[in-house]
């Protein structure tokens, strides 16, 4: 299924390109109108008044066009009657205008000729533009219709008709020259070829519009999907790691991976908030979740969600790191101090393992989350931080991968709600944080 918006953008650049289309077509009838003027004044004759107003009103056809689009008077079949003239108009003038007009005998097929079926070429071209497949298909089909109603117009009143079937099976050059050159001469093999040819190249063209259409479509989509998916994960990581989340399309698929979780909890929020000014503390508590989320995204983490006075954070998920329990370890510490920075007293529990990611929600409205047993048991660590007394908890698993300036100490084994057996649990050494909510 299309997104609506990448055919909003399509329809937009389908506009443009008319609005730039009838600008080509305005400068080629000026040019056309500069080239006949030039042309009667070098034979010493006067411009035809019919040509001159014809082309005058090809014009002022253009620019009234021109001005209703994108407006409530623009209707879908303009463009293709827009177009349509412009073909039949080509294919009159080959009927209308004398071959030359110090010689007013000579047939007027010579002008088929002469002039040739190149002239619907550019404005097969300038159909291009418009990103409509159908209006080149379109074109390419009046042209065929438009070049043979007016070549079978051109030849209606000749008393004879020569063409290549009159040449004899093993012609001299002199009866070739005879037929070829003939006033006569219709060549109606020629003609089939040229309207053949014409098609094949409408068509080959509308499908090369069709292609473009579906990669435009495409790329919209995907560009669309990446800046959301930048606006989404910028409100809780910079820039740089949401253009690099928004650059690994996999990233928010559906996975399991080996990451560490990281909840945190600011210590008795409620106590600290009562009697205080709302504004105030939303405030302060802006303030300091804006650098937490600054010191997480500093190691390459993301944070998942906010939790009212908290934070869920995951490390190597969505975004693949190196060493996932090396950073949240330091995380950690950056999110004590920074809490010490703004006065509050915070609750961290972390956990490594296996991490389900993904987006939930419906098509409108969508959000990304972890889930697992290694996020819960972070959650219930965070809590069991309350119990024992202790700022940071970690598990066995970011245990194993601490260093000894992490001042990690084994507290033993806890049962923890929502897991059977007893838990490993690990506290972090800290001096003691001075802080408002007391």
């Amino acid at each position: 299924m299309v997104d609506r918006r990448a055919l909003a953008r399509l329809r937009l650049a389908e506009r443009q390109g008319l609005k730039l289309a009838i600008l080509c077509r305005t400068a080629a009838v000026a040019a056309g109108i500069v080239w006949f003027i030039s042309a009667w004044n070098a034979v010493g004759a006067t411009p035809s008044t019919l040509g001159l107003t014809a082309l005058t009103l090809y014009a002022l056809i253009g620019i009234a066009s021109y001005s209703v689009i994108g407006t409530r008077f623009e209707r879908w079949w303009v463009k293709y009657a827009l177009y349509a003239i412009d073909i039949l108009g080509v294919c009159a003038f080959l009927v209308v205008i004398p071959v030359n007009s110090s010689a007013p005998g000579l047939p007027q097929v010579i002008a088929f000729r002469s002039f040739g079926i190149y002239f619907l070429f550019p404005l097969l071209a300038m159909a291009c533009l418009t990103l409509s497949w159908r209006l080149v298909a379109w074109s390419g089909l009046v042209s065929v219709a438009g070049w043979w109603s007016s070549f079978g117009i051109a030849i209606a009143g000749m008393e004879q008709r020569i063409s290549w079937s009159d040449l004899p099976h093993e012609a001299t050059e002199a009866q070739f020259l005879s037929v070829f050159l003939s006033p006569d001469f219709v060549g109606y093999g020629s003609r089939i070829q040229e309207t053949g040819l014409l098609l094949i190249a409408a068509m080959i063209l509308a499908l090369a519009v069709h292609r473009a259409r579906r990669v435009f479509l495409a790329q919209v989509a995907a560009e669309i999907a990446r800046e959301q998916m930048v606006r989404t994960f910028g409100r809780f990581v910079p820039e740089t790691i949401a253009e690099r989340l928004a650059s690994d399309r996999g990233a928010l698929t559906p996975q399991v991976r080996h990451g560490v979780a990281l909840v945190l909890d600011i210590e008795e929020f409620t106590k600290y908030a009562d009697g205080r000014d709302p504004a105030e503390v939303i405030s302060t508590l802006g303030t300091f979740l804006a650098d937490a989320a600054d010191a997480i995204s500093a190691h390459e983490g993301v944070v998942i969600s906010f939790t009212g006075d908290g934070l869920l954070a995951a490390f190597n998920t969505p975004l693949e790191i190196r060493d996932p329990e090396r950073a949240a370890l330091d995380a950690a510490s950056d999110l004590l101090a920074a809490a010490e920075e703004n006065g509050f007293r915070v609750r961290i529990g972390l956990a490594a393992g296996p991490i389900a990611t993904g987006r939930v929600g419906s098509d409108r409205r969508q959000a990304f989350t972890i889930y697992g047993d290694t996020v819960n048991r972070a959650a219930r660590f965070e809590v069991l931080a309350k119990e024992v007394g202790a700022t940071v908890l970690a598990d066995a698993g970011v245990a194993e991968k601490s260093k000894p300036e992490d001042r990690l100490k084994p507290l033993g084994e806890y049962r923890v709600r929502g897991f059977e057996a007893p838990l490993p649990v690990w506290s972090k050494e800290l001096v003691a944080l001075p802080g408002k909510p007391d």
